[in-house]
């Protein structure tokens, strides 16, 4: 099937208009099905199986126990392990690799598999809806767009509305700060429309957004279907949430990640996900060497009594968070109801992979430093404890917490374990399925989602679209296990997994998976131990097979070769690139590259989107000037250029007829500060010299900062600077302004535009060093999924 980008004209033309007869119809868009449904995906970030009520866990979900209640609830869905990629195959419906998707934009590289460019023969099936007459929309995190095309000036062929989508509200990138995010609508950036101290928070605004557009299509065009893309910030990092609903869950996590996890097994079995003789695996499951000891988990009882109640906190602080956004979607449903769309909505609430170990074993009250490289400092998080989850604080829990809201399984996200790949699923439509509170147990992945929602709409995806050839389908319908026996057989055959140098294969209810953690740096894959799991009587994954059935663990070895081969998954990946020269090395000269000037000069004006900072100047871990060129007179005042937020940056800033570089090291109080009496008027260079002399203990730069005033220097002191990025997403560079979340506390108002003179321009100078020690830099990248 081809989908015609035109219709034939059936009128008639002649040499006068009133011998013709006009066809409306060869012009205007196809209508969808009568009675077709709308869809509504709700895809959540970082959430294990065992986090949410549903399944038997304590995050109550009230939303989600409605929908559940009136649908149904799967046991075995499955994800690829990693935010990019899974959401890649909600827009496809292709295996993440084919999508060029191995892993997240910002750590893509030059391979098919790995470059993070959809190819033209995987339309996305946003596309295929609304030319088959849905609206289309998309609200909330966008992770697929390619680094490349991340700034103001790129091309936008790659993001929502080029993708199929009608409308687009949300944030570029892996993660934003909630309560000051980094927001983008349609092709461009926007600011956020009010401050945390006016009610705001990212998940009640994104609800509000996604009910405005569907309130539009449905008052102009009351019989076109929709279908709404929902992507909140949640549950990923950093968790923010209101105090009043943090406040929900205190103490009810005090006993700890390992009760938990035998607490939340027997409530599962309660709930039907599980079957009675499911086993627990154990906390720290892999051997010594095979996996990377930031993904280790410390026993609760080796806690004292001041982590532990940190630890609970921070459980207390997620949980807050998740509930607070389900109240969001609740609104979204509590409208569907009220208009009567409900019903014909088909519902699909999940997430993209399991919990997040990325917190390492202690946890953090501000994760930049964990992807920077830079250690936590206990007594610092102690003191934050009660900020947790407040706009002071960029949190995230500990591998604890990971591996009990994953129970009973392994690990968890980035594992190609059932930890890191088996999601919770609720599906709701009560015009399209019979069943109403059942579990659905058949085997399925997040390639089905696509081709489930094509036959409930009652659209073919067509064999070329726009004249390119369409890659098939990778996944199969589930729209048969709606009112299928709740034990029937899957529709699935096989599928394939594999994150960081990871292997995984599930063939007719068997598995077979490499006991080789991801980024583990291992490599040697030929000489790959591999585990077997008979999964239709071994959910869990806790009782390895392989010296039992060596012939079958053969032959699921050999069909993920194949798998491979077709699916665009070789070279595998674990390069480790913190600890290991070589294989950084290695990375970075796979990794996209802004071109820099020849100059070695990044020249910027006022009156301009913020600059993401994968494409900004480099100035992490090496020497670099600023010169601003300005205007002045005597009421000037505000920010010349500012990048980063509290929680890392710099800026440069006049107030009360002074001027001040900040800089702030990973939010550590108190910040570098350099100032002096700034000229009251007319043409001036204000101008920044960090000089790198050497590297503290963490790689962090060491040297003196020097400023400027025309020729003449006015002050001088030593400053350390941050090797990572001074934020994982957004908060870019600016000029003339800071935006969201201020990087240094001398503001006395957000923004702090500048005002009372003009900036002409800021050059940024890095000519005279080189791209020198970026291990922590590269990090960040890898951790925004």
């Amino acid at each position: 099937m081809e989908r015609s980008v035109t219709k034939e004209f059936k009128g008639s033309i002649n040499l006068d208009v009133r011998d013709s007869v006009s066809d409306w119809d060869a012009f205007l868009p196809d209508k969808a099905p009568k009675g077709a449904p709308n869809v509504l995906v709700v895809l959540y970030d970082d959430t294990g199986q065992a986090s949410w009520s549903p399944y038997g866990g304590r995050i109550n979900m009230p939303t989600m126990d409605r929908l559940a209640e009136n649908g149904l609830t799967y046991s075995q869905w499955h994800t690829t392990a990693l935010c990019s990629p899974t959401r890649s195959t909600f827009l496809t419906g292709r295996n993440h690799h084919l999508n060029g998707f191995a892993t997240i934009s910002e750590s893509s590289t030059g391979f098919p598999g790995y470059n993070s460019h959809i190819p033209p023969s995987n339309a996305t099936m946003a596309n295929v809806l609304r030319d088959a007459g849905w609206a289309t929309f998309w609200v909330g995190k966008n992770h697929n767009v390619p680094i490349d095309e991340w700034t103001a000036g790129a091309s936008k062929k790659n993001w929502p509305l080029a993708q199929g989508y009608d409308r687009f509200y949300g944030f570029i990138g892996g993660e934003t700060n909630n309560w000051y995010p980094s927001l983008a609508e349609d092709n461009h950036y926007i600011d956020q429309p009010y401050t945390p101290e006016e009610g705001y928070h990212l998940s009640k605004d994104l609800a509000d957004q996604a009910l405005k557009m569907i309130r539009d299509v449905k008052q102009t065009e009351p019989e076109k279907p929709w279908y709404l893309w929902f992507c909140p910030g949640a549950n990923h990092a950093p968790h923010h949430a209101p105090e009043e609903y943090i406040a929900k869950y205190k103490g009810m996590f005090d006993d700890g990640y390992e009760a938990y996890r035998e607490w939340v097994l027997g409530r599962m079995v309660e709930k039907g996900i599980f079957p009675e003789d499911t086993d627990l695996t154990p906390l720290n499951p892999m051997p010594d060497g095979t996996f990377s000891p930031s993904d280790e988990v410390r026993p609760w009882a080796e806690l004292n009594d001041e982590e532990k109640a940190m630890f609970s906190r921070m459980a207390e602080v997620f949980a807050g968070f998740s509930e607070y956004t389900d109240a969001q979607v609740g609104r979204i449903v509590d409208y569907l109801e009220e208009s009567g769309q409900l019903d014909n909505t088909l519902i699909i609430y999940c997430a993209d992979n399991g919990a997040s170990g990325e917190g390492s074993p202690n946890g953090s009250v501000n994760e930049g430093k964990i992807f920077g490289g830079y250690p936590d400092d206990e007594t610092e998080n102690l003191r934050m404890v009660d900020k947790l989850g407040s706009p002071d604080t960029y949190n995230h829990y500990p591998t604890g917490w990971a591996a009990a809201f994953s129970t009973p399984y392994k690990m968890f996200k980035r594992y190609t374990y059932q930890g890191g790949i088996a999601d919770p699923l609720v599906i709701h439509w009560p015009a399209g399925m019979k069943a109403r509170g059942e579990v659905r147990h058949q085997y399925h992945h997040s390639t089905d989602i696509v081709p489930t929602i094509l036959e409930a709409c009652g659209v073919e995806f067509p064999d070329t679209y726009h004249g390119v050839e369409q890659t098939p389908l990778s996944g199969v319908s589930m729209k048969y296990s709606f009112d299928a026996p709740a034990e029937g057989p899957t529709a699935k055959q096989t599928q394939y997994y594999e994150m960081f140098g990871q292997r995984g294969l599930w063939h007719r209810g068997w598995k077979a998976v490499s006991i080789h953690g991801p980024i583990s740096g291992k490599g040697n894959f030929d000489q790959d131990e591999w585990e077997l799991y008979h999964t239709d009587a071994d959910r869990a994954e806790a009782h390895n097979l392989a010296g039992e059935h060596p012939d079958k663990l053969e032959e699921l070895k050999a069909l993920w070769m194949e798998e491979a081969k077709v699916n665009n998954v070789l070279p595998l990946n674990d390069l480790q690139i913190l600890g290991n020269p070589k294989d950084f090395e290695t990375f970075v000269a796979m990794e996209f590259h802004q071109p820099a000037p020849p100059s070695g000069q990044y020249v910027y004006y006022p009156g301009t989107s913020e600059v993401p900072e994968r494409s900004a100047a480099n100035t992490h871990g090496v020497s670099y000037k600023i010169l601003a060129e300005v205007d002045l007179t005597p009421d000037s005042r505000g920010v010349i250029f500012a990048q980063g937020s509290r929680f890392g940056g710099h800026s440069l800033f006049i107030k009360d007829g002074t001027v001040t570089y900040a800089y702030n090291f990973l939010g550590i109080p108190p910040e570098d500060r350099i100032s002096a009496p700034v000229p009251t008027s007319g043409k001036h260079i204000i101008g920044v010299e960090f000089t790198k002399e050497g590297m503290g203990p963490n790689r962090e730069g060491l040297g003196p900062l020097k400023l400027y005033i025309d020729d003449k220097q006015v002050g001088e002191q030593k400053i350390r600077t941050i090797l990572g990025h001074y934020t994982l997403c957004g908060e870019g560079l600016c000029i003339g302004y800071d935006s969201a979340d201020p990087v240094s506390s001398a503001y006395p108002e957000p923004r702090f535009e500048f005002r009372g003179g003009e900036i002409q321009k800021v050059v940024f100078d890095i000519a005279d060093d080189a791209y020198v020690d970026v291990e922590a830099h590269l990090a960040a990248a890898m951790s925004r999924d």
